[in-house]
């Protein structure tokens, strides 16, 4: 039996790293689509995928269009079935699946990570859960969730999705210390939220966690400290004092959508394979290459 079946969504301010972009300027970035699906829909289809069923989604302001995108399904059916838009309606139902209801929690201030997660404290008690990051999209098979949950079955602790960066990606996402184990796996050591030296590790943080309910004392503490950002890696580094988390390094290719160059290449990754579109997408940046390559001569 899966020991895992609550996933955590902070859909709340935190995807504010893309405040130029039009796009995320009309409405929440995680509605934003990566060819036909928006970035949410692609996280909830992962958390199905590694067998979760209870979906917590932590909202802020500005975010009822993703509460709307789910609770407009049941009303829907019927209209789109009378107009024979049964596509439309497995699409629906992909995103929502019946027996699958979501939860949605607000945060009433924008407070980092770590406060969002523990807007959910009451609804995940004792149990262990995942948290997925929407803004970062993981083209994997399995899933980068459905991984991780089986490191866990096998260690029962704490785990942290990683991935090798380059030394110039240490400014958008958190560093852990690490000693390494075997294979994919790495027991952390320490973490930091941004690298602030370049003598830290190049190991990143991407948005994946697999955390056990201890993690809830330490974010209640900091959140109790003051009235500042609650960070998920300042409470990681303290739960390392009491038991112990391990990094697993993914296979798959991430996608950070939080960035405008991030979200091209996804797309770009994502249109390229689709079975609808994929064909003529990848003759028309065919023809746009071979254009290019005679104005160079």
């Amino acid at each position: 039996m899966n020991p895992i079946a609550k996933a955590v969504f902070p859909v709340t301010d935190l995807g504010s790293r893309v405040p130029s972009s039009p796009a995320a300027a009309a409405g929440p970035w995680e509605m934003m689509p990566v060819v036909d699906k928006p970035l949410i829909q692609y996280a909830v289809e992962e958390a199905l995928a590694a067998g979760l069923t209870e979906m917590i989604f932590i909202t802020g302001r500005g975010r009822s269009a993703i509460r709307n995108g789910f609770d407009a399904a049941h009303e829907l059916d019927a209209a789109l079935e009378l107009r024979g838009k049964t596509e439309l309606i497995e699409v629906i139902h992909e995103m929502l699946p019946r027996g699958v209801n979501p939860i949605f929690i607000r945060q009433g201030e924008d407070r980092g990570l770590g406060h969002a997660l523990l807007c959910a404290r009451s609804l995940i008690g004792g149990d262990a859960f995942a948290v997925i990051r929407a803004d970062d999209l993981i083209d994997a098979r399995p899933g980068a969730l459905a991984q991780m949950i089986e490191q866990y079955q096998r260690y029962r602790c704490s785990i942290v999705g990683a991935q090798r960066i380059a030394r110039d990606e240490t400014t958008r996402c958190g560093v852990i210390r690490c000693h390494a184990l075997f294979g994919s796996l790495s027991q952390v050591a320490g973490a930091a939220p941004l690298a602030a030296s370049p003598d830290l590790p190049t190991l990143g943080v991407v948005g994946r966690f697999i955390l056990t309910p201890r993690i809830f004392d330490h974010l209640e503490s900091a959140a109790a400290a003051g009235d500042g950002e609650v960070g998920l890696l300042d409470a990681i580094a303290k739960l390392l004092h009491q038991e112990r988390v391990l990094a697993y390094e993914f296979i798959g290719t991430r996608y950070d959508c939080g960035s405008k160059l991030g979200y091209l290449k996804a797309t770009l990754a994502y249109g390229l394979t689709h079975p609808e579109v994929g064909p003529g997408f990848e003759a028309f940046l065919q023809a746009r290459m071979s254009r290019s390559q005679l104005c160079a001569e």
